[in-house]
């Protein structure tokens, strides 16, 4: 990559011709905005702090742009956290911060419960629609996880397969590329094949290389990045035994491999021109892949790195140590492309036109992972972080099946049934747990000492538990109802509502749509065409027909798909 100016005018409002008949026009010099989204990751990077490795694209992206030092999840695992990406909201105001809603069946079930997607209020959009009413083409590459299906006219493009590459000459992208090589599962491996896709044949040819990504690799080509003897720190959470440090090895070498992978990416778009005119933003969806890491509410689970690099240059090589939240993002991305943040978005823009006072807390939820409950929330501060336990007679450790393929996992299994783990291990394995905890991240990162007792600290505990009470009486807190009750409100009886098919009033030369169901998108298309749902915001000319037409809220299911001129 190269390092360049920009004129200050890259975000100006100037508009121009439209893009189709029902989006809004595109803004000349709209920026490009480019996510590369790395997954199950602390800040285990030169650029942060850990010098263990060196990852060169990564730290040459960090020389170029600004890194962000206290950035945070809203939950410690994926599928909520994604659900307030790409909503602006927290999953716990909006029913989806159980892990997960739309998978694992016979976890459900055994809960008394189904499959099913939450359904957040009818005003809220993906942010991607958004994004795509405004000109951008929006593709997704390719982890969805949502808590949703996304609906029809969320993007132009979702698949392992989609690029910036396919969109029409000139027009601005907001493209997402995930990279799955730093996720848990890959701790115990080996390699599935389509985490690997992003190689010098990226994005490769759906019907010759998609059979390829199916299954995983074989076991003699679960390749090592690292050499089998490098000195690795252990967490002090962690039993510091050769299983364990073969996973912090294993997390090391896919974090190199990760970074070759986002090398191949950023090539693509110096190769294409167009580093001039995109913002670049590298970040994880949540904490480490390892024991007491992801899925708490610890740092180790919530705290994760972020590198931004913008056109024109600015702040290259500097660290901006504001406090952001994950639902930051949608309202940040919206003030780039010279949008103003809807007024039902809860988080608020960090950067841009619309950027908004910094924050003085971030706030987390956990309710559900896999088949084991602990509800519990947390506010932190620049300094102190503050856990409200709602379930206090359970204790810390749950035993997610999943997470005990690690070596790691088992190491602390076998000190906790032999009683030889030290104080700080054996600490996750308390059978409960007091109401509050506030801890001191400055002096005790690993948050290890509860100060709650604590006289000292008696202020700052009454200062964290009303910004917690706050943040659940602002926003509601929709974890505090039971599931089975939940899952009711959102479909009841449950069974899935369908959203209403798109009605079309026809007025002289023009196609008005509407559908009954509150909260219904509509897209439209070509009849025929197999291309993506367009957003619909305004009449269409009937002789551009033949049409097709689709409504779909999110949580239900979409409607059937109506004709003009009817069939």
């Amino acid at each position: 990559m190269r390092t360049f100016s920009l004129v200050a005018a890259i975000l100006s409002l100037i508009f121009t011709s439209c893009q189709n008949s029902s989006t809004e026009p595109i803004r000349a010099k709209s920026p490009n905005i480019l996510w590369l989204v790395a997954e199950d990751l602390s800040p285990y990077l030169p650029m942060f702090g850990d010098s263990t490795i060196e990852t060169p694209n990564l730290s040459r992206l960090a020389g170029e742009g600004v890194r962000y030092t206290r950035f945070f999840s809203v939950n410690g695992v994926c599928a909520p956290s994604r659900a307030a990406i790409c909503t602006g909201m927290y999953p716990s105001s909006i029913g989806a911060n159980h892990m997960r809603v739309q998978w694992n069946r016979d976890f459900l079930e055994g809960l008394g419960l189904k499959l099913y997607e939450c359904v957040p209020p009818p005003q809220v959009k993906m942010m991607s629609q958004i994004l795509r009413e405004h000109g951008y083409y929006c593709s997704n590459n390719s982890k969805t996880d949502y808590q949703f299906v996304p609906n029809e006219t969320a993007w132009d493009e979702s698949s392992v397969f989609v690029h910036w590459r396919n969109r029409s000459p000139g027009q601005p992208f907001f493209a997402i590329f995930n990279f799955d090589v730093t996720h848990e599962s890959q701790i115990f491996g080996p390699y599935h094949r389509y985490v690997l896709r992003f190689n010098q044949n990226f994005p490769g040819d759906r019907e010759k290389d998609g059979p390829g990504y199916q299954g995983d690799v074989d076991s003699s080509d679960w390749y090592w990045n690292v050499p089998l003897d490098l000195p690795v720190n252990v967490p002090p959470y962690l039993v510091d035994d050769s299983l364990t440090r073969m996973d912090v090895r294993r997390n090391y070498s896919n974090i190199i491999e990760m970074d070759k992978q986002v090398g191949v990416i950023l090539d693509q778009l110096e190769k294409d021109g167009l580093l001039d005119q995109t913002i670049v933003v590298w970040y994880t969806d949540h904490g480490g892949p390892l024991p007491r890491e992801k899925r708490l509410l610890y740092d180790s689970g919530l705290r994760v790195p972020m590198i931004i690099r913008f056109p024109d240059g600015r702040g290259a090589g500097t660290i901006d140590s504001q406090m952001i939240s994950f639902v930051d993002l949608a309202p940040t991305a919206f003030s780039w492309a010279g949008i103003q943040p809807p007024d039902w978005i809860q988080g608020q823009a960090f950067d841009g036109p619309f950027q908004a006072a910094p924050r003085k807390y971030i706030y987390a939820a956990s309710d559900r992972f896999d088949s084991e409950y602990d509800r519990i929330r947390a506010v932190r501060d620049v300094r102190y972080k503050y856990l409200l336990n709602l379930m206090p007679d359970q204790g810390y450790y749950l035993p997610v099946a999943y997470r005990e393929n690690m070596n790691s996992m088992q190491s602390l299994l076998h000190g906790r049934d032999q009683g030889t783990l030290d104080e700080w291990q054996a600490q996750w394995f308390r059978t409960s747990k007091p109401k509050e905890e506030l801890f001191d991240t400055w002096q005790d990162p690993n948050e290890f000492h509860n100060l709650a007792a604590d006289p000292e600290y008696a202020d700052k505990l009454e200062e964290m538990r009303q910004a917690c009470a706050t943040w659940q009486e602002e926003y509601g807190d929709l974890g505090l109802i039971p599931e089975g009750e939940l899952l009711e409100r959102f479909w009841p009886g449950r069974v899935q509502p369908v959203t209403a098919d798109p009605v079309i009033t026809v007025a002289h030369d023009d196609l008005t749509l509407s559908s009954s169901t509150e909260g219904a998108q509509i897209g439209y298309r070509k009849a025929g065409s197999e291309g993506p749902w367009m957003p619909y915001l305004k009449p269409l000319h009937r002789q551009e027909g033949p049409w097709e037409f689709v409504a779909h809220r999110i949580g239900y299911k979409p409607s059937g798909v109506v004709s003009y001129p009817p069939e």
